[in-house]
């Protein structure tokens, strides 16, 4: 169908200057004033495609136009137009959103910008003819002195100051800003600062113009105001800055943005120097939180008294080699049957040294289960492993600056037993999960029941651990062996429990101090403990009633359930050394160990093999 001339011509009503209306969806021109049929040089122009007139900027062309439909109207100089005899025009271009039936129009209007300079040129040039040079002088001084006022101010600001146009070039940059970033006025004006100073993150990641909220500033007409980022130096450094974008108009038309900046690289590593400490702070909160609860569990714990009871030769020497021992940092094994106080030994030597204004912390490898003694020692990190709900430090950091006190080291499985060496030797220790190492300041103080060379040659104590360890080894003998101190440690546990049972003290008899002395003690000083705290109970007179069951196996059973496989191989031992002693050393014939045991004596011989026995045992 022909177009029809004149059918749109009603709404080009009251249009000033170059104006045509264009159908997006055909890109044909419905109408066009007179100016606008001057202006292309073309008299037919309604009806012809609007695309014949675009030079070069066509994407930019299609950009204003989507502009125009988001925001409803839109201007731009970066569509380069052209007559319809090929004459390049300087032309502005602005673009109001027209729906007339239904269909999309723009309603365009042409500024001339070459004519318009023309026009000024000629009105300043008559002005200046008829005021005469001195009104000419007298405007230029103004001028002159407006700027030079405005640089003043500008260069005055403490803070970094530029000017970006419609386009993102730069037009003004004050003195601050110079100093901040490194550029010259000569490196950033006219030229896209973004590209210059704005382009990375500071991951490296590339900032698009387009997302940078300068650039919505004076294409969304949106004040924006951002604490930290960071800009980039002429020298390659990055500064990391707060800034407000602002809009700038002349009169209703946008024509760019401001930025104000400030340099916060100081304030920020400052405030991050502040967090790193705040942090320090909060983990030896926490590690002193840690420490006093298990300062508190372990108060809770009852024991008869940190002082070694006795008067025997072996106290005597035990208390000497305390002495020599607890003001340096030697590693120590103590060494004895279940229950004769090694922990006590322990206690006194810590008590004694240097450290013992920090805690000894107590780490019983035989009361953990063999996954969880890693955790336990080393300590873990939030989701090292199922289960680990927040970060907690082990007993080896726990005793940073005191002493660690590992008790039963031969149950720490041996593959792990090379982790706990490495930390005591290279004094750190790394959390599960964690890939920091942290300090150690430690003494290791150690303590077993069991036979060293015994469970070195089993494979259950490495041997490097254990040299470690037995720098300075003390031997706490059995009870059975010094029968003289059960009095003195009668009385004292005695008083202990009354004080304890809200009881008065009863009196030991001789005849009860003497089924005292003459009792084996398998459970030592702690079974000790046991009968005279059972004895308080039940006497009902003002003497105190002695139960104590003779038979030793019997004893165990009360005392335990269950019975580790470690527990019955040292019932093993323990027995086969009795028999060994009651057979006086012999193996065979009529009275022999292996006849007592019921056993013959090839197997007597292999099992005095396995378990490492020799005459010096018994």
């Amino acid at each position: 169908m022909a177009f029809e001339q004149g059918t749109y011509d009603s709404e080009l009503a009251g249009a000033f200057g170059p104006t045509l209306l264009v159908d997006l969806a055909k890109d044909q021109i419905l109408a066009a004033t007179q100016e606008a049929r001057v202006l292309f040089v073309d008299t037919d122009i309604v009806g012809s495609h609007f695309a014949r007139f675009v030079a070069d900027g066509m994407d930019c062309l299609v950009v204003f136009i989507s502009e125009v439909q988001h925001r409803g109207t839109a201007w731009t100089r970066r569509v380069g137009l052209q007559t319809a005899n090929d004459h390049a025009l300087s032309c502005e271009l602005t673009g109001r959103a027209v729906t007339r039936k239904g269909r999309e129009l723009l309603l365009l209007h042409v500024l001339d910008l070459e004519g318009q300079e023309k026009h000024a040129a000629a009105v300043a040039a008559g002005n200046l003819y008829n005021g005469g040079l001195i009104e000419w002088q007298r405007a230029q001084t103004f001028f002159a002195d407006l700027e030079r006022e405005n640089q003043l101010i500008l260069n005055a600001a403490g803070e970094g100051i530029y000017g970006v146009n419609a386009d993102g070039k730069t037009t003004f940059v004050n003195r601050a800003a110079q100093e901040m970033l490194g550029w010259t006025t000569e490196d950033l004006l006219g030229r896209d600062i973004h590209t210059m100073i704005h382009h990375h993150h500071l991951n490296g990641d590339h900032y698009p113009s387009h997302e940078c909220p300068i650039y919505q500033s004076f294409r969304y007409e949106q004040v924006n105001r951002i604490e930290n980022e960071v800009f980039w130096r002429k020298d390659g450094k990055p500064i990391r800055v707060e800034y407000i974008s602002t809009p700038i108009y002349d009169g209703p038309q946008l024509v760019g943005a401001v930025v104000i900046f400030r340099d916060i690289t100081e304030r920020w590593e400052s405030e991050q120097k502040l967090r790193e400490a705040m942090d320090e702070v909060a983990a030896l909160r926490d590690q002193l939180e840690e420490e006093n609860a298990y300062l508190q569990e372990a108060i809770s714990i009852e024991r008869a008294h940190h002082d070694i009871i006795g008067r025997s030769d072996a106290i005597r020497k035990i208390i000497a080699q305390i002495e020599l021992v607890a003001r340096t940092d030697t590693s120590v094994l103590i060494r004895g049957e279940s229950g004769v106080g090694k922990s006590l030994v322990a206690s006194a030597i810590h008590n004694d040294s240097n450290r013992k204004r920090r805690p000894m912390i107590h780490f019983n490898a035989g009361a953990v289960t063999p996954e969880k003694i890693e955790s336990e020692l080393f300590g873990q990190v939030r989701g090292a492993f199922a289960g680990a709900l927040k970060d907690r430090p082990g007993k080896l950091e726990l005793a940073h600056g005191g002493t660690l006190f590992i008790d039963e080291i031969c149950d720490i499985p041996v593959e792990l037993q090379g982790h706990v060496l490495d930390a005591i030797q290279n004094s750190e220790v790394v959390r599960l999960g964690d890939d920091r190492a942290r300090s150690l300041d430690l003494r290791v103080i150690a303590a077993t029941n069991r036979n060293v060379d015994r469970e070195i040659q089993a494979g259950r104590l490495r041997q490097d651990l254990a040299l470690h360890l037995n720098v300075f080894p003390i031997y706490c003998p059995p009870l059975r062996d010094r029968t003289e101190d059960i009095p003195i440690l009668t009385a004292h546990l005695l008083r202990l429990a009354c004080k304890r049972l809200g009881r008065k003290v009863p009196v030991v008899t001789e005849g009860a101090m003497r089924k005292l002395q003459q009792y084996h003690w398998p459970g030592n000083v702690r079974e000790l403990a046991n009968v005279i705290e059972r004895g308080a109970i039940v006497s009902q007179s003002d003497k105190l009633l002695v139960e104590i069951q003779n038979d030793a196996a019997s004893a165990v059973r009360a005392t335990s359930t269950l019975l580790t496989e470690a527990d019955i191989e040292q019932l093993r031992i323990a027995n086969t050394i009795s028999c060994m002693k009651e057979a006086g050393g012999r193996v065979s014939g009529k009275g022999g160990a292996a006849a007592l045991l019921g056993i013959q004596p090839t197997t007597l011989y292999s099992r005095l093999k396995k378990l490492g026995l020799g005459q010096d045992d018994w």
